[in-house]
């Protein structure tokens, strides 16, 4: 797909869901923004069909649940035909997480669960969230970040984890992969993950990813990879040939007793934005794996990651980011390559491979 919207336009959305209640309220949330435009709404996709023949959307928010064609039919049909970047809102939950995932194999940017109780409030309170996602997808293609909007405040990983340590104590020669990803992370950590072997050393990973999503997306993972991948619980060690994903809603953090390391889950305040987040990831194992850790940024919108993993390069971690060419956003890896905290660049298909070689050649040190 190619995206050549001129970056001083509007981005023009298309709403498709059956709730009129739905329709109204994102339409209300979204022209308050002055960078968004309200093309038009529709009640199903056969609707929607006849506006994008007369005016293409630059993105469009689509529930799943509908009448005459289903959310995934429509966008099986979209991504097939006339390729539109598309933002999956619907109610979803625990029993829908697998059709979610599926809406992401087919190419959704990104996944907004609603409440199946309570939804326009819900939308009210997620504001920001769908404003960041609109603006990811519309310029996904172009990895052009969005012009951010004022919210205060934007918190630090000072309010999880202070920032001020010392990293004296690594004796261990243990190794830790500690990854960061959001928006199109999901299919960047399907094809990092699976290209692993079975001994490779422990994974902590934080996916932006609403709550009651990470583990439907961890059990998924689990059934493609080589090592076992699961939705993290407090005081699950970090162990050779497993990955532990941050759940929805929740800070992770990596920390050590004796030479073992294990994660802590922690509620809080949004950092950077997100919770979970990953500069507080990365700031934990700054601080309690140090030279032992391998860091490694991918696809997302926004900063999140970027200091902390100069955090990691600065602590004796080596540190990868994913090239702009293989992000859907050139967002967080670019970020963190600007302030300096990146040891090397490289195609997606490539990381898991450096990864490996960077295990061998610190086990050395």
């Amino acid at each position: 797909m190619v995206n050549n919207m001129d970056p001083q336009k509007k981005v023009r959305v298309l709403i498709v869901d059956d709730s009129a209640v739905v329709r109204q309220t994102l339409t209300d949330i979204l022209q308050s923004f002055p960078d968004i435009e309200i093309l038009g709404s529709a009640s199903d996709p056969l609707l929607a069909m006849k506006k994008i023949e007369v005016q293409v959307p630059d993105v469009i928010t689509l529930d799943i649940e509908m009448p005459n064609m289903d959310g995934l039919s429509f966008l099986q049909k979209i991504m097939s035909q006339h390729p539109i970047p598309v933002i999956i809102c619907s109610s979803l939950a625990d029993s829908g997480s697998e059709t979610a995932l599926r809406a992401i194999e087919l190419g959704a940017v990104d996944i907004i669960t609603k409440p199946k109780l309570g939804t326009k409030v819900f939308l009210e309170e997620s504001k920001i969230r769908l404003y960041d996602s609109i603006m990811a997808a519309a310029k996904a293609t172009l990895h052009k970040r969005s012009k951010p909007i004022h919210v205060s405040p934007k918190y630090s990983a000072d309010v999880i984890l202070a920032g001020n340590y010392s990293s004296k104590f690594f004796e261990t020669t243990e190794k830790v992969i500690i990854v960061g990803a959001s928006t199109g992370g999901t299919e960047a950590l399907r094809i990092f993950l699976e290209a692993l072997p079975p001994d490779c050393p422990g994974i902590v990973i934080v996916q932006h990813m609403p709550e009651n999503f990470t583990k439907a997306f961890a059990v998924r993972l689990d059934s493609t990879c080589r090592i076992t991948v699961k939705e993290a619980e407090n005081g699950d060690s970090v162990i050779r040939g497993r990955a532990l994903i941050a759940p929805g809603n929740h800070h992770i953090l990596l920390k050590r007793s004796g030479t073992k390391y294990y994660v802590e889950i922690k509620d809080g305040p949004l950092v950077s934005r997100h919770r979970p987040s990953v500069d507080v990831l990365f700031r934990s194992a700054a601080r309690y794996a140090g030279q032992n850790g391998i860091g490694v940024i991918m696809t997302g919108m926004g900063d999140d990651g970027a200091r902390g993993m100069l955090e990691m390069k600065n602590a004796g971690a080596r540190t990868i980011a994913q090239d702009e060419k293989s992000c859907i956003v050139f967002g967080m890896p670019n970020e963190a390559i600007k302030l300096g905290g990146v040891d090397k660049i490289l195609p997606l298909e490539n990381i898991a491979g450096a990864v490996l070689n960077m295990v061998v050649e610190n086990y050395g040190k």
